[in-house]
């Protein structure tokens, strides 16, 4: 178990302490869940009441928060990137064992670099790259020409198709697939005629993706995920997509081909994305939303409708169908009073 003290949190976080400076912390919890030896946060001032209540040993906290609680803090201006880093000092996370399991199969052309840690029946193609200190969890597959950078990470069962090029110091969960055909079709007189998919991935570094995520490699250019990014669970983006440097994307989200996603742009959950489209820096796609048409300017884009009763939806329905023959009688009838004026 690992600790460490008010003042050494303080010290790296450049944060102000107030209390104790000795007291120890183990792990980090919410405020209503904290006992001993956890460290909370405050992040949102209307969940401020529950400080008094708190058993954390101490709780970051931002200055206008700070008089409200007699306890022992860290003052930040922004307690939840500070519990951020303060998690990710205390993660408990196993790491895989270093070394090569004896049931992983690796080509001998393949390159592994130095501190790799290979579990079972992972199979590794030819002339694949894997670079220094990369965890590969078992039954995971690289194919051939693919790269791996250094201390990137890898759970279990996930699958990167040949000519796939992952940066350093990304995460991978487990199922997840990087590389697989692009929906790439001609039709023939009503028969459909498969258009080889060959493009690559490149994701670059500090990407994490979720698990049972799909990114599709491109038809003949790359599918292209840039820095930062971060994907969550069960998402499709298909051939071609570029996402922009520190976009985060959640889950159930699916983007069609050939579309292009700007920098720092938050997607929301169960968003469908069309193809062929170009979304600026900076959006804000609200959860559920349809995007089908080009988006040139930040801001806060949303669509769908709100849960309802179903027999006023029904109704709500009908009267959706009638909007374009309600629309023109509101015209005649808007002629017909300037026409009598």
């Amino acid at each position: 178990m690992q600790k460490v003290t008010l003042k050494e949190l303080g010290q790296q976080l450049g944060a102000t302490v107030k209390g104790d400076a000795t007291v120890e912390i183990t792990s980090v919890a919410t405020l209503e869940d904290a006992a001993q030896g956890q460290l909370s946060f405050l992040a949102n001032s209307k969940y401020r009441a529950q400080l008094e209540a708190t058993q954390a040993s101490a709780v970051l906290l931002s200055e206008k928060d700070a008089e409200f609680y007699q306890g022992n803090a860290l003052i930040i201006s922004d307690p939840y990137v500070a519990f951020a880093r303060v998690a990710q000092r205390l993660d408990t996370t196993p790491k895989q064992m270093l070394g090569i399991h004896p049931s992983a199969q690796i080509d001998s052309s393949a390159i592994i670099g130095t501190g790799a840690a290979i579990g079972a029946n992972v199979v590794i193609g030819a002339r694949a790259i894997i670079g220094e200190h990369v965890q590969i969890g078992p039954g995971c597959v690289i194919g051939e020409d693919s790269i791996i950078g250094s201390d990137s990470r890898l759970w279990a069962n996930v699958t990167v198709y040949h000519d796939v090029h992952i940066g350093q110091h990304c995460l991978v969960q487990s199922g997840t697939v990087i590389g697989s055909d692009g929906f790439g079709y001609a039709n023939e007189r009503g028969t459909w005629v498969k258009i080889p998919q060959t493009g690559g991935v490149r994701i670059g570094n500090n990407v994490e993706i979720g698990a049972c995520t799909s990114i599709d490699r491109g038809a003949l250019s790359h599918t292209e995920i840039h820095d930062g990014v971060i994907i969550d669970n069960q998402i499709q983006i298909a051939h071609n997509v570029i996402v922009g440097q520190n976009t985060a994307i959640a889950g159930s989200t699916t983007i069609a081909g050939s579309t292009e996603i700007g920098k720092y742009c938050i997607i929301g959950g169960n968003t469908a994305i069309a193809g062929h489209l170009t979304i600026a820096d900076g959006v804000h796609v609200s959860g559920g939303t349809n995007v089908t048409s080009i988006i040139r300017d930040k801001g806060v884009y949303s669509s769908a409708t709100v849960a309802m009763e179903n027999k006023l939806w029904r109704r709500n329905t009908v009267r959706f169908r009638q909007l374009d023959e309600l629309f023109n009688r509101v015209k005649q009838l808007e002629k017909s009073t300037k026409g009598e004026e």
